[in-house]
């Protein structure tokens, strides 16, 4: 065997290694974790939720699992695709406290286009990514709806107080958590995704450290060994491999 032969191996060894170690600290976990997500929101809300805003809903996984949990929570589901509105109201059909929104969550109300490979698909968003290199293409185009959140709450909601949102919304949280406005004084729980559609959208790990540092929540990584707490920004933490978060209001009680 060769030395380069040697050192190949080496290297990969040490790449397996990082992978193994990145995991368990829930880098690039995934998003097929929602019974994790869900137990672990539950965790650090610390009581039972009455008030659940589930932005992204796709098909209604992670709302079934909240209902799973609570048969009595009210939840509101924002979800632009029709495709996946459709398959949200036959889903819910006899759920009398879930609300199902056709709109996309933005920083502004208006129209936008939906980017996917396929109809419905999960990572579907607003921003047309690349992924030439996992041979994915982007053709399908939907014109849908946008809505700032801040309007909802004030209008639908009435100011209540919300104990869980949840965001994944393909590059485009920080967007989303913008439009809040006042309303991010009210939320006692954030769940939200960060990973390759990122990349995408050039929002970094970093915009959201600073957005919750500024409004008072404290963050932390979910990871299959528990809720892991991000004590302080590191570059380390730009990994774009998906990857999920629960910001926490430390202003309520």
């Amino acid at each position: 065997m060769t030395f380069s032969s040697c050192v190949e191996i080496f290297f990969n060894i040490l790449r397996f290694v990082e992978r193994k170690a990145a995991f368990c600290r829930g880098k690039g976990y995934g998003s097929a974790t929602i019974r994790q997500e869900v137990k672990l929101v539950y965790e650090l809300l610390g009581k039972l939720p009455t008030l659940a805003i589930d932005i992204g809903g796709n098909v209604g996984d992670y709302s079934a699992e909240l209902r799973h949990r609570n048969k009595e929570l009210e939840i509101h589901i924002f979800e632009p695709s029709l495709e996946n509105i459709n398959k949200l109201n036959a889903r819910f059909a006899d759920d009398r406290l879930i609300k199902i929104l056709p709109y996309a969550v933005s920083d502004s109300h208006g129209t936008a286009t939906l980017f996917a490979d396929v109809p419905g698909s999960g990572a579907g968003s607003l921003t047309l990514r690349r992924l030439d290199h996992i041979n994915v293409t982007f053709c399908h185009r939907e014109t849908v709806n946008t809505i700032r959140f801040e309007t909802y709450w004030k209008d639908v909601l009435k100011r209540r107080t919300i104990d869980i949102v949840k965001l994944d919304i393909e590059g485009h949280e920080l967007s989303a958590l913008t439009g809040f406005g006042e309303a991010i004084n009210s939320v006692r729980i954030i769940q939200f995704e960060f990973g390759g559609c990122n990349i995408d959208t050039r929002i970094y790990f970093q915009d959201f450290w600073y957005f919750f540092q500024h409004h008072h929540y404290e963050i932390f990584r979910i990871t299959p060994l528990g809720a892991e707490k991000i004590r302080c920004y590191q570059e380390t933490d730009e990994f774009f491999s998906t990857t999920n978060y629960i910001a926490r209001n430390q202003k309520m009680p």
